[in-house]
């Protein structure tokens, strides 16, 4: 069954909803951001665990204050319950207005939004109680709403890094029907993008891959068990620390900053390589190769990279070509 509501929610809290929904890829077809598909996911693997805090908190309160007064237990639950609405999900003191925005739920989403309406509103509105639940959700830094989002996934993931079970898995950055055979090490994340990936061995390939975890689907725990390679679970955890984003090969490098380049590098800090030593103009780093490059292409002949020469022809090909299209 299908069912349309109409939700209320503040300017600031529908765009970092949209946000979310765009960084973890919730796209239609015509790759405008699917803000339903996303808000549908986030109702049926958070409910629970807000039904919960929300339960947890107000207990807390409630045996607050009548380990301090001799309030009965019903005055209690009932100043407990205003103290949260009042002080903790109230938005009021917001000047942004609220917005309409409609919610089409099928299936799961749709059997969740009933157990709302039959049990969880008391005093509140599904609209408020939704408004409050979205508003929880994003008080959480974004790496654990990652998991949230796709909770089946990193369940998944979690079973196999305690069991030391191979995984098989497609992701969205790779070609229809190519699935993966991965032996797991590490869930870590990212700081800058605030995103998590997973850490592995690529079977097929014997080489180190890294996966950011919402662009994995069809994961699958197989019943197939591996060794612990200690050698490559001190390198992937080194990586996992560093640049878990990326785990290709660490290269000795040194980059050529001008005085806007320095200034560029201090304000860049996605993802930005961390420093091994400066010496007046030149700075030293020992990072993945492919990192580097993300990282230097944005600073453009504001840093100049002199080795290694690998590195350096990378970035030289990369303007080259780019200079030649804006030529035409």
């Amino acid at each position: 069954m299908t069912e349309k509501y109409k939700i209320y929610l503040s300017e600031d809290t529908r765009s970092r909803l949209i946000n979310d929904a765009e960084l973890f890829e919730f796209t239609k077809k015509d790759e405008t951001v699917n803000l339903n598909a996303f808000l549908k996911v986030l109702i049926v693997n958070y409910f629970d665990q807000y039904r919960r805090d929300s339960e947890a908190l107000l207990n807390s309160i409630m045996a607050d204050i009548t380990g301090m007064t001799f309030i009965s237990d019903k005055d209690a639950s009932l100043l407990a319950d205003r103290i949260v609405s009042t002080y903790i999900k109230s938005d009021k003191v917001s000047n942004s207005k609220n917005i309409a925005v409609t919610l089409t739920v099928s299936g799961s989403s749709y059997d969740i939004i009933r157990i709302i309406e039959n049990n969880m509103l008391r005093d509140t509105s599904l609209s408020q109680y939704l408004k409050d639940m979205f508003n929880s959700y994003l008080s959480i830094p974004r790496d654990r709403r990652e998991a949230i989002i796709f909770k089946d996934t990193y369940e998944d993931i979690e079973k196999a890094l305690k069991t030391h079970h191979i995984m098989t898995f497609t992701t969205t950055s790779s070609e229809r029907d190519h699935s993966f055979t991965v032996e797991p090490y590490f869930i870590a994340p990212s700081k800058e993008e605030q995103c998590n990936y997973l850490l592995c061995r690529d079977i097929r390939s014997q080489t180190p891959r890294t996966f950011r975890i919402s662009r994995i689907r069809s994961a699958f725990v197989t019943s197939d068990i591996f060794d612990i390679d200690e050698n490559l679970q001190k390198e992937l955890q080194e990586k996992a620390v560093r640049s878990p984003h990326s785990v290709s090969a660490t290269v000795s490098a040194v980059v050529k900053l001008n005085k806007y380049g320095k200034r560029m590098f201090k304000v860049i800090t996605k993802n930005r390589p961390i420093v091994s030593k400066i010496e007046g103009d030149l700075y030293y780093f020992d990072w993945p190769e492919l990192q580097l490059e993300d990282y230097f292409k944005r600073l453009g002949r504001d840093a100049v990279v002199i080795k290694p020469a690998s590195l350096k022809e990378k970035l030289r090909k990369y303007y080259y070509y780019a200079l030649r299209e804006y030529s035409k």
